[in-house]
Parts: structure tokens; C-alpha cells; sequence
């Protein structure tokens, strides 16, 4: 049994898709993966070009699955006291199921998009709105033309706030996303130089990300980066979608809400910043400029609902960075001593890595330890992304980090503009970077591990793990 709420009836769905089933029943989640089934789940089955959900409909029922949505060609022989839900498509049921949610919710949407930053905008806002109302928000990385559809679907009742990350790396992407999802308030983080290999210009990244204004609320707002130099670009897409309000954040005197000056430490971060006459402090238990940045968009969004900055500027001590977006842990060495891991591993772009560099570059490591950093590389630059890749020597040099580690065919790019001092390991592909990371790890060392998701660093990040558990196992004489 189960204590969550029920989100879909047989009888709702099928009126959201225009279906019926042949049973009574009633869902309290909705899922698309069999392996993360839940007792009461709604098992959608997608189709896609290398799996086909139906293939675990069984497993998905089997695990306690409260029905199945299914394409109704693959039901035709199915029995039919099964609680299945045949449609046309399960992917545009899906999609009609969360247009139904949308449309009945009284919630308030907050859209979030950029270049960097989305996901951390994303859980320091629904961290804030939580202590004002139930507040709903996108999973993981579910922030897709599959993900936002999923995550509206399992948008409760009772939520009051609604937090809605919008991703894409091609034109068009976020215009679908933005007009199923209705934002009351946009968050455009900022613009910079990723997925150039799908664009012509950063102005052409600018005008994909404004596509979150096609599908606002009348009378809503908009939240942009003061200082960017795009600020102008898409203040005139915000204005030619009739979005009604736009407030600015940033260093800018111009910006609404102003971030006038900031203290960056290893573990954390704090901010003094100004909204009309009114100046407050505050700290932030994450690292990094670009994680104050995250901050004033956040009380930017929470001034755009009518609700307290001050109060809500109060929250950000519990933030933390997530695994794989600048977590940070000591790891535990077999022969005694410890260092710091800082991962990195999810995601990387130019403005990113020099985040994380900045971030390296002000930790405090101890006992002789040294500032390692161990880089994959940085994709869908297109043709300028060696240049990319090269320019962040000069960002490792100021940081004054001791020894670099680098990977793959676009970082041999920056590997050859290191100073022979600082080169630690250069290896084809991260592979080739597990074992030099792993022996060369020593007590005080700190040691950053950043690169794109396509770059595969996280097994960089599992080896300098497994010496934690290395460790327990001698302790305990295993």
C-alpha cells in the first residue's frame, strides 16, 4: 500500500486521451522506466528508436504497476482483464495527459532554461517555494520533450508552485516545451557559448532560449541576466511575445535585483545584495559565482509571484551542489590521510569549466595536498571548440592550479597550451585517465573531475570513490 495521493483514475486518463479500459483503476505515480516502478505506478510504454517500453509491460505490472498505458496495435491480443490502457501513441498520450494536468491545476509555473545554470536555478527555487506551498518540480535531468510531458503528468492536485526546467540544443525545442507547460514566470539564467555545433551564432542560442516566451501566461514575467551582453536581444524577444514584466538580475547598477558584493569560499558562498531600497545578506551553502548568480534569479522569481526575497534568501544555506554538479566529498586513502573530490563529472561548457576552475582555484587544500584538475571534453562546440578548449589554459594558470589531467581529441587542445609544469596526464579517452587519477590521488590533495556527459568521466569519479572502500575493507580486515 501506499500513502501517495492519486493522480490518475482509469476514468481521468481516459478522458485525457480519449481511451478507455477495459478495468478499474487508480495510480498514485507515472513512470517510463520498468526498472523504477513503484507499487500504484502508471507504466507508460514508449516506443523509441532502440527500446520499446511494451517489451516490460510485464516486468512494470509484475512490479506492482497499477496499469499500463500502451499502444493499442500492440493490446489487440492481449487479455483483457489486464488494466491496460490502449492508445493510438503512448508518447502523444503522454503529452495529452499533461495538457489535461495543466489545465486543471490552479499551481503557479515557473519555466527555467539557459546555457548554465538551470539546474541548480531549478532546486534552490523549489527549495524556497516549499516552505510557501506544496511545490512540484522536474526530476533529475527530465527536462525534455519526454521529461516536462512526465513531469506535468505527475503534477499532485494540491501543488501550489510548480518548477519546470526546459532543456534543448536545437531551435524549436523549447517553444514546444514552454507552450505545454504555460509559464506564470520565465528564467532565462544566461546565455553562452554551448551547442554551437547546432548553431551558427551564440545570438542564434539567445533566440532558441527566448522561445520560453511563446508559451507564457498572459501577464507574465520574465527574469534575465543583467549582465549579459544578449540582455538587449532578449528583453526585445520577451516584449514581442507580450510578455508583460521583465526583471533583471545581476552586477549591473541597472539590474532589479543586484548583487553588490560576495565572498567565495571553498564550501560556500555569500552574497549582499539589493532589491529596491532594501539590502540584505545572505549565504549560500554551495561554491562559486555561479552559484550567486543562481541566487538572485531565484528571489527574481520569487519577487515575480508576490512573495518575500528576504525570507526566502534564508533558504539558501541548505543548498548544495548535487552529485555530479560540484558535490563535494573527502575520500578516505588505504594508507592513511584523505582528499577532496569535487564532481564535475554531469556536464561541462567554457562557462561552466571556468566555474569549476575558479572554484578549484579557491580551495585550501592541506598537509602539502595540491589543486588537481582532471578535464573531459567540452562537446557540441562545432568548429570552435578547440579554440575553446585551448583558452582555459590561461583560466588554470590564474587559478594557480598544480597539476592538469586531460581527455580526449579536444583537450589535447588545452593540453598543448599548458605549461610543462602543470601537466599532469593526457590520455585519448577517460579510460586512459582512471588508473594515473586513481594512483596519483594524495592526502590534502583536492581534485576536480569535470567534462561533458559524452566524455565519460564519471568512472573517474567511481575509482577515486572506490578508495574510500578500499579503505573501509582494510579496516575491517576484509
Amino acid at each position: 500500500m501506499t500513502n501517495r495521493p492519486v493522480l490518475w483514475t482509469s476514468d481521468s486518463a481516459g478522458a485525457a486521451t480519449k481511451s478507455r479500459s477495459s478495468v478499474k483503476w487508480e495510480a498514485t505515480g507515472v513512470t517510463i522506466d520498468s526498472r523504477a516502478v513503484a507499487p500504484g505506478d502508471l507504466f507508460v510504454a514508449l516506443k523509441g528508436p532502440n527500446h520499446d517500453g511494451h517489451n516490460y509491460v510485464p516486468q512494470a505490472l509484475g512490479e506492482g504497476a497499477a496499469a499500463a498505458l500502451v499502444n493499442a496495435d500492440w493490446a489487440d491480443d492481449k487479455s483483457q482483464n489486464l488494466p491496460l490502457m490502449p492508445v493510438a501513441d503512448t508518447m502523444n498520450a503522454l503529452v495529452d495527459m499533461a495538457r489535461a494536468k495543466r489545465a486543471a491545476t490552479g499551481a503557479k509555473f515557473i519555466g527555467v532554461t539557459g546555457s548554465v545554470g538551470k539546474t541548480g536555478t531549478k532546486e534552490s527555487l523549489s527549495a524556497a517555494l516549499s516552505k510557501l506551498g506544496e511545490t512540484h518540480k522536474t526530476m533529475g535531468n527530465l527536462n525534455n520533450h519526454i521529461g516536462l510531458p512526465l513531469t506535468l503528468a505527475r503534477l499532485p492536485d494540491t501543488a501550489k508552485f510548480a518548477v519546470l526546467e526546459m532543456g534543448m540544443n536545437h531551435t524549436g525545442e523549447i517553444d514546444v516545451l514552454s507552450r505545454l507547460g504555460r509559464p506564470h514566470v520565465a528564467i532565462i539564467t544566461t546565455v553562452e557559448a554551448v551547442h554551437l555545433e547546432f548553431f551558427n551564432s551564440i545570438e542564434g542560442i539567445a533566440d532558441a532560449k527566448a522561445e520560453i516566451f511563446d508559451g507564457m501566461e498572459p501577464n507574465g514575467t520574465a527574469i534575465l541576466f543583467r549582465d549579459s551582453p544578449l540582455f538587449g536581444r532578449l528583453s526585445a524577444k520577451a516584449e514581442a511575445a507580450s510578455v508583460r514584466r521583465i526583471l533583471s538580475f545581476g552586477t549591473n547598477a541597472d539590474a532589479d535585483i543586484r548583487l553588490v558584493d560576495s565572498s567565495l569560499h571553498a564550501s560556500c558562498s555569500a552574497a549582499t545584495v539589493r532589491i529596491g531600497n532594501e539590502t540584505f545578506d545572505y549565504c549560500i551553502g554551495a561554491p562559486g559565482i555561479h552559484w550567486v548568480m543562481n541566487s538572485l534569479a531565484v528571489l527574481a522569481a520569487i519577487k515575480a509571484l508576490g512573495e518575500d526575497p528576504v525570507a526566502a534568501a534564508a533558504t539558501f544555506a541548505d543548498v548544495r551542489a548535487p552529485r555530479g554538479r560540484g558535490a563535494y566529498r573527502n575520500v578516505a586513502l588505504p594508507d592513511g590521510g584523505s582528499f577532496g573530490l569535487i564532481d564535475e563529472s554531469y556536464n561541462a561548457s567554457p562557462a561552466s569549466v571556468r566555474a569549476a576552475i575558479a572554484v578549484l582555484g579557491r580551495t585550501h587544500p592541506k598537509q602539502g595536498g595540491r589543486k588537481i584538475a582532471v578535464l573531459g571534453d567540452m562537446l557540441e562546440l562545432g568548429e570552435a571548440g578547440p579554440g575553446l578548449h585551448a583558452s582555459l589554459a590561461k583560466d588554470l594558470i590564474a587559478a594557480e592550479i598544480d597539476a592538469v589531467y586531460c581527455c580526449g581529441p579536444l583537450m589535447k587542445s588545452l593540453w598543448d597550451q599548458l605549461p610543462q609544469t602543470m601537466r599532469g596526464g593526457y590520455a585519448e579517452s577517460s579510460d586512459g585517465l582512471v588508473a594515473p587519477v586513481r594512483d596519483v590521488a594524495a592526502n590534502g590533495d583536492i581534485i576536480t573531475v569535470k567534462g561533458s556527459l559524452g566524455s565519460k568521466m564519471a568512472p573517474i569519479v567511481k575509482a577515486l570513490d572506490g578508495l574510500a572502500t578500499e579503505t573501509a575493507s582494510r579496516a575491517s580486515g576484509a
